[in-house]
């Protein structure tokens, strides 16, 4: 209820394009994750929001850290971002492929609307796995 309330309630905090819950679940493939990324906005009310999302990760390879880039992680050069269109929220979901060896340590969303600045924000891999480990449902 309290994340419909603030879309449509008198008092819901105003907020712009925003990744409101990344989220993170192992296949059968250990090194292959699916990923579903609520994508929220209620600024502009009624307004579509489109644009791409990718994702990057910083993971530890026991020596030192490093970044992975969305086109890494999609094993494809050049990989386009994933496609959003929505009024107030939307789910994106697809699949990244981490490489052999390394412990992910933070997950970066980018969102580059079709107009306007991107927006980027982080999650610890432990917050965006948390409920693949315990089953539950994230709350």
């Amino acid at each position: 209820v309290a994340f419909y309330e603030r879309f449509v309630g008198a008092t819901g905090q105003r907020r712009g394009l925003s990744v409101h819950e990344l989220k993170l679940a192992p296949q059968r493939d250990p090194q292959l994750w699916h990923f579903v990324a609520t994508l929220t906005q209620n600024i502009n009310r009624g307004a579509v929001s489109n644009g791409r999302l990718t994702l990057a990760l910083e993971v530890s390879d026991g020596n030192a850290m490093r970044r992975l880039d969305w086109a890494t992680l999609r094993q494809q050069a050049n990989a386009p971002g994933l496609e959003y269109s929505f009024k107030y929220f939307q789910q994106v979901e697809g699949d990244i492929i981490l490489p052999a060896g390394v412990k992910p340590v933070r997950i970066m969303a980018r969102l580059v609307p079709a107009s306007g600045a991107p927006v980027e924000q982080d999650f610890t891999w432990s917050d965006a796995t948390a409920s693949a480990a315990t089953g539950g449902n994230g709350g």
